[in-house]
């Protein structure tokens, strides 16, 4: 199969965001720039004008110098951006003020409502009128455990307009995991919601939000309501997000911060212990979410915007600051597959989304489903799809050209909570390949590293960032001589920026693409030969009788074996047949070196709260270690399907 999935049309340079921005960046600097990649390696080696210039062309609002641009400090990690400007983050987001539709919100029990530009504004206004009010200063910590649902927008962009640091989980967390995120930063204003709707059942959080209240002890609480009136029911010592808003004072001045000023914390992980608290700044949020909407997935004010998302994903915050380009986004609460595959593909149509975002599990569960979305809705309006959280499959490349929409602009997306963006993305102007992230982030000096600390292509090694990028954390919190922030990123390079991503760069001419091939720390290696998990899943995940799988590297009398778990489809069992089709396919498409020594069937896989499976957790439950922070875990239950095994054991071997 040709490995050339889609084309710009010969017209782009002239049509896209990008395509003007690059005409501008030729006046500005002088040259002409014959490919995407001498545009890049121009970000790179002129970062005043380019990040000047991402300011310009995207309207970001500041205030001040912009000399210089980094402070003086010689390690990556301590390097400060704009130290002469101030900005507002809500003031960047709210700068429309019309009656165009800023916000969709839809829930899985079909609820569905609707706000302007000009009543997200007075909104937003409300509740920083109420956080003054209230006491709340800038850098204080304002906490909601809430559905994604216009709400949690509101009180997002409120924190920031006042300078609060907002932080979210959604409410399928539970108790142990809100009070591990949110009890490290003492929020003093908590909002919560009563319940909400996910596999067509309303669940209840009443009790659960009285434990969380106990354990954080907040200055005040916020109900938001998860359903209509009738449904929904007072908690106890709790104020109405209603009557909270209701004759508020006037908004006040948008408060003008310093360009790294804390706006959100996001959470890890946690699966080996508590997660670790980032902390994002205002400023280069702001500026890599305009370069990333309006450059790479050329976004503008006429298109609508949808990510599959909850509030405790980092692509919520991503989402989000859609809104800075002019763009209405559309927001979905629920199970995105209930009643069926079809669902977000239904709302894809009926509210004429433009650019599309969710995960490449979700890709892969319609295609599974036999969904033909392209065959079943008018997808007419859908020009971009994006797709991220874990390696979209190569075969899934295949599904959506031939089964969703064969004219669509493919952006496989890789980045990070630590990040809260993407080092690599799509690009309006290049070819889509099958299997590959289209291209490297503009401003983003990103290399693949072999052992040594060498720069290689067309290798596998460790995905890097070599020079110092505005999205960088500000800070970890709590984390006063920044020994964790440097043990998280900077341990394995001197002073370069290790992701954490097992990874590989594919030269094309005129610009460099990138695969991911799992992450680091659960990188196959047995007999030391490496190979990331996303190449066994490749294999595995496209047989008919699986459904999903995980693998792992056990130890094992001196060595590594490989151990694939898998869940079966409806109908089907592991017998010798299906474990040597299994075995077959791994031989043949990854490594014989990989092929698992053992392959066993488990009835579910264990995931966080925001999907991803959690190789790390079923390796440490396998070798008989404690898995310390369950609580971070959507079903910290199917852990038990990979202890003590007997097929995993000396005596059962």
């Amino acid at each position: 199969m040709d490995d050339l999935l889609w084309q710009p049309p010969a017209n782009a340079r002239e049509t896209t965001q990008l395509g003007r921005f690059w005409q501008q960046a030729e006046a500005l600097s002088g040259e002409r720039f014959a490919d995407y990649e001498a545009l890049h390696q121009w970000s790179l080696i002129a970062p005043d004008a380019f990040w000047g210039l991402v300011m310009d062309f995207c309207e970001v609002r500041t205030h001040g110098k912009r000399t210089p641009l980094l402070s003086d400090a010689d390690a990556m990690r301590e390097q400060r951006w704009y130290p002469g400007l101030t900005l507002n983050y809500a003031q960047n987001l709210l700068r429309r003020d019309d009656d165009a539709i800023a916000i969709t919100a839809l829930t899985e029990d079909g609820q569905r409502s609707t706000l302007t530009f000009r009543a997200l504004r007075e909104a937003a206004g409300n509740v920083a009128a109420r956080l003054q009010e209230a006491g709340i200063q800038p850098g204080d910590r304002v906490a909601g455990w809430l559905p994604n649902r216009s709400e949690a927008v509101i009180a997002a962009l409120g924190c920031a307009w006042v300078g609060a640091i907002w932080s979210s989980c959604s409410p399928d967390f539970g108790v142990s995991g809100v009070t591990d995120r949110f009890g490290q930063i003492a929020p003093r204003i908590l909002l919560v919601t009563d319940g909400y709707f996910y596999n067509g059942k309303w669940q209840d959080l009443t009790d659960k939000v009285a434990a969380v209240r106990k354990a954080l002890a907040p200055g005040q609480v916020i109900q938001i309501p998860g359903a209509d009136a009738a449904r929904t029911a007072p908690l106890p010592d709790t104020l109405s997000w209603a009557d909270w808003l209701s004759g508020a004072p006037a908004a006040p001045d948008f408060v003008p911060l310093p360009f790294d000023h804390p706006l959100y914390v996001l959470y890890s992980s946690g699966t080996t212990g508590k997660p670790k608290c980032i902390v994002h700044g205002a400023g280069g949020t702001l500026l890599q979410h305009a370069k990333e909407h309006t450059l790479h997935a050329d976004l503008n004010a006429d298109d609508r915007l949808f990510f599959f998302t909850t509030c405790g994903w980092m692509m919520w915050n991503w989402l989000i600051a859609g809104l800075q380009t002019g763009a209405g986004i559309v927001l979905y609460d629920g199970n995105p597959a209930w009643p069926d595959a079809h669902r977000l593909f239904a709302l894809c149509e009926q509210e004429g989304i433009t650019h599309f975002g969710t995960s490449a599990k979700f890709i892969q569960a319609v295609e599974k489903a036999g969904v033909k979305p392209g065959s079943d809705h008018d997808l007419s309006s859908l020009k971009v799809l994006m797709s991220t959280g874990s390696p979209l499959l190569h075969e899934s490349f295949d599904f959506i050209y031939r089964d969703i929409k064969a004219d669509v602009l493919l952006s496989s997306i890789s980045g990070g909570t630590d990040i809260i963006s993407c080092f690599a993305l799509g690009n309006p102007l290049l070819p889509v390949y099958r299997g590959e992230l289209q291209c490297i982030g503009l401003g983003m000096d990103v290399a693949v590293f072999n052992d040594q600390g060498q720069p290689v292509e067309g290798e596998k090694g460790e995905l890097v960032c070599r020079r110092p990028f505005p999205c960088m954390p500000v800070a970890f919190w709590d984390d006063a001589d920044g020994s964790r922030y440097r043990k998280a990123y900077f341990d394995r390079f001197e002073n370069i920026w290790a992701h954490g991503d097992y990874a590989e760069i594919r030269r094309h001419r005129g610009h460099r693409g990138l695969v991911i091939h799992g992450r680091s720390d659960a990188v196959l290696n047995p007999g030391g030969v490496r190979i990331g998990t996303a190449e066994i899943y490749r294999q595995v995940e496209t047989l008919d009788a699986i459904r999903e799988s995980i693998v792992i590297g056990q130890d094992w009398q001196g060595d590594v074996r490989v151990v694939l778990f898998v869940v079966l489809q409806p109908g089907h069992t592991l017998d010798e047949t299906l474990q040597a089709t299994i075995r077959k396919a791994i031989r043949e498409g990854a490594s014989p070196r990989h092929v698992p020594a053992v392959i066993l069937a488990v009835p579910e896989i264990p995931r966080t709260v925001s999907g991803k499976i959690v190789e790390l957790a079923v390796r440490e439950v396998v070798h008989g270690r404690p898995v310390t922070n369950q609580s971070a875990l959507a079903n910290p239950d199917a852990l038990a399907h990979f202890r003590n095994h007997p097929m995993l054991s000396d005596q059962g071997a």
